[in-house]
């Protein structure tokens, strides 16, 4: 992967320096996982950031016998910052929700050179104040109606990780229990809400492919900000 591709295509780093970023490709390793496989476990101990090249996860806290998920990433994000910045063990697991790529930088190399490129390290805090602006508006969001909370959760995956197509704006056909778990509603009504949206043309989901199409996206957006 060259430094250009490399930057684009995470926008943790894209402000880094060119040294910070062929320094950083140098010491990354590749990662490869199936669907289904867990990528990091709950209460290991935090030894690596990890970035997504390609694939989708979904973050998880077991809770008994169940588990739930939390958050869902794609292409282009990054994960495992907290327990490396915290020297704590992980408090949450992540699993490939799709086959997935990535690129790991272990804990000593990555703290060494987030405190290296100023640059970085300012990006870095932009992205974590980023991610609890969001879980901010989903507390703020407990109240409204079901169907707008979900169609949030859509844009918000359409606006980070969606992939431009003729028939709309491209994301993993994630299973509705994750859907659900996430928006902070039930299955059922998740499950009925996918299926009218699938019905009025906003959406199409394609099973065979695995994927869904975020067909009215501007209208989405719409109904999102009625929070």
């Amino acid at each position: 992967m060259h430094t250009e591709v490399f930057s684009e295509l995470f926008p943790l780093i894209n402000t880094a320096n060119p040294q910070t970023l062929e320094w950083l490709l140098s010491v990354a390793v590749e990662h490869e996982y199936p669907a289904g496989r867990a990528v990091l476990m709950e209460d290991a101990w935090g030894n690596a950031v990890y970035l997504i090249v390609s694939g989708w996860v979904k973050v998880r806290r077991t809770i008994g016998e169940d588990s739930v998920a939390l958050a869902i990433l794609g292409r282009g994000d990054f994960f495992g910052e907290m327990a490396i910045l915290d020297e704590s063990p992980r408090s949450t697991d992540v699993i490939a929700l799709s086959a997935v790529k990535l690129l790991s930088i272990s804990r000593e190399k990555f703290i060494h050179i987030l405190f290296k490129d100023p640059q970085l390290h300012h990006r870095m805090l932009q992205l974590m104040v980023r991610r609890l602006r969001h879980a901010n508006i989903r507390l703020q969001m407990r109240s409204s109606p079901p169907a707008v909370k979900l169609v949030h959760t859509l844009v918000s995956l359409g606006d980070s990780y969606s992939e431009e197509s003729d028939e709309g704006r491209k994301i993993f056909n994630i299973p509705f229990k994750d859907l659900a778990d996430v928006t902070e509603i039930g299955v059922e009504e998740t499950t009925k809400i996918m299926e009218k949206l699938n019905e009025k043309g906003w959406i199409k989901i394609d099973t065979v492919n695995q994927v869904v199409y975020l067909v009215n996206f501007r209208q989405m957006i719409n109904l999102a900000s009625k929070v």
